[in-house]
Formats: C-alpha cells, sequence, structure tokens
C-alpha cells in the first residue's frame, strides 16, 4: 500500500473509532455468516467443524442446562484471515484494529464471468467497471466479491469443485478468485478488507497464492466463504466483520453482517 494510501485508510479508520454512538448506521440487518456446523466447508486438508456435547437435560435440582465444546481450525466456514497467514512479521488476528473490520461495503457482481469459467480470477477491469457505473470505492470500504458461488453452499462438489479430503484433493479444486493484479490495484487504495463467497480470496487453482501474498504483506487481511451477497446493493451499506479474537491466530470464525438502510 502506498504511503499515501495508508494515510488516507488511518484517517477513515480513526473518524470512525471517533463517531459518536448516535452515527451507527440504521437498517436491515443481512447476515452474512454461514452456520458452523458438521456439513461446513473447510480446505480439503484440514479438520472439519465438531460440537461435542458435554450436557444436555434437567438437572437433579429442576432446571434445564446445556454446554458444548467445539473443535475447529481456524480456517474454514466464513471466516477472517489475518495478514499474517501469507506474510511474515504482519498483523495477527487480535492485532488487527476492530475498526479495520467495520465500514462502508461494497459488493462487486462478478458472477457472470465466474459462471463461465469456474477458475476465474477477478480482474482490474472488473474492479474499474464497477467503479466507472457506481463511483469511486469509498476509503476505508470492504470490497465483497460476489461470485454466486454461495447458492452452492455446503455440497463440497459443486462449491469447491470436488468432495474429496486430504492433500490430493488440493489440486482438484476449482472455485472463482482475485486476481494478482486486482490484489495489487486494491492495496494502492484506502481500501480496508477483501472477501468473497469461496473458498479462498485465491481461485482454487492457484499453486503459489498469489493474491493472499500481495493483500497480506499490505496488512489487508481476507474475508472468505461469506454468504448471502445476492441480498446486498452495490454499494451504500455497512459491513461489520468480527472475528473470534484469537491470540497469535493466522485465522478465525467470524460473524459478519450488512446493514442496508431502508427507503
Amino acid at each position: 500500500m502506498t504511503r499515501l494510501a495508508t494515510l488516507a485508510l488511518a484517517a477513515s479508520l480513526a473518524a470512525a473509532c471517533h463517531a459518536p454512538r448516535g452515527a451507527f448506521p440504521e437498517g436491515r440487518v443481512v447476515d452474512l455468516t454461514h452456520v458452523f456446523d458438521a456439513d461446513t466447508v473447510y480446505w480439503p486438508t484440514a479438520s472439519g467443524f465438531t460440537l461435542h456435547v458435554d450436557a444436555q437435560g434437567w438437572t437433579e435440582k429442576g432446571y434445564w442446562y446445556e454446554a458444548n465444546s467445539f473443535e475447529s481450525a481456524e480456517h474454514g466456514g466464513t471466516h477472517l484471515d489475518a495478514p499474517i497467514h501469507f506474510a511474515e512479521g504482519r498483523r495477527a488476528v487480535d492485532e488487527i484494529p476492530v475498526e479495520q473490520l467495520m465500514g462502508p461495503g461494497v459488493v462487486v457482481d462478478v458472477r457472470t464471468a465466474c459462471a463461465a469459467d469456474r477458475d476465474h480470477r477477478v480482474t482490474v477491469a472488473e474492479l474499474e467497471a464497477w467503479e466507472a457505473e457506481h463511483g469511486t470505492i469509498p476509503e476505508g470500504a470492504i470490497v465483497l466479491l460476489d461470485t454466486g458461488f454461495a447458492r452452492f453452499w455446503p455440497d463440497r462438489e459443486r462449491y469447491m469443485g470436488t468432495a474429496e479430503r486430504g492433500a490430493g484433493a488440493v489440486p482438484l479444486l476449482h472455485f472463482p478468485g482475485l486476481s494478482e493484479e486486482a490484489a495489487r490495484w486494491i492495496v494502492e487504495r484506502p481500501i480496508a478488507a477483501v472477501g468473497l463467497d469461496t473458498p479462498s480470496i485465491d481461485c482454487g487453482q492457484s499453486q503459489f497464492f498469489e493474491a493472499h501474498r500481495v493483500l497480506f504483506e499490505a496488512d489487508v487481511p481476507a474475508l472468505e466463504n461469506v454468504a448471502n451477497l445476492d441480498q446486498l446493493p452495490p454499494r451504500d451499506f455497512h459491513v461489520i466483520a468480527l472475528p473470534m479474537k484469537i491470540g497469535a491466530g493466522s485465522g478465525a470464525p467470524t460473524r459478519i453482517v450488512a446493514i442496508v438502510p431502508e427507503d
């Protein structure tokens, strides 16, 4: 990220941090988070989500009591990738300023291109075309890419390209992502975070994870497996994406919501 872009983003985040309570956005709330359960999609080499029922039932004292424990990899379901995931010395989950994960949202609709090519990499031209139609992306924005693949969740084969597990399944992955060139375009702008409705910010066939590396070197986190982007307008809404605050975490399950002003 250039020095100018960094200063602009810092100013935008500072303004958000000091905004009066009455400035909290109002409107229709859209949940952009998939449920975490036994069907949740994880990377083929990762263990999935397991809920252990530790207690469930009526106690001897006459009240109902439930308590569970769970197991989960950091990277699966609707989650945040912290910059340290692919960039040494960059921010872990607990080090990302919470203000960076709240701000104006935009949705770039790339569904047509992704329907034609499961391995599509979102281009600079597509981002520039969005700006030509909808105006400049706001400072401190969370940019969300609607590939249309959320409609396949949680069918692993349709969503990821394969239902197989283990290292041998990785070469069989086919889903859209962000191109390296578009990632470089993003980090030159005062954009706070990027997200999409597939398992990775890089396309399934990527071998070197260029988009991850470019974004994370600039301390721009990514949101993956985002839900319900088709319920959002192209711009003029707010996003709140709050991950579990895992110390030194490279990623974390995240509850993401959008607040869309109502007419």
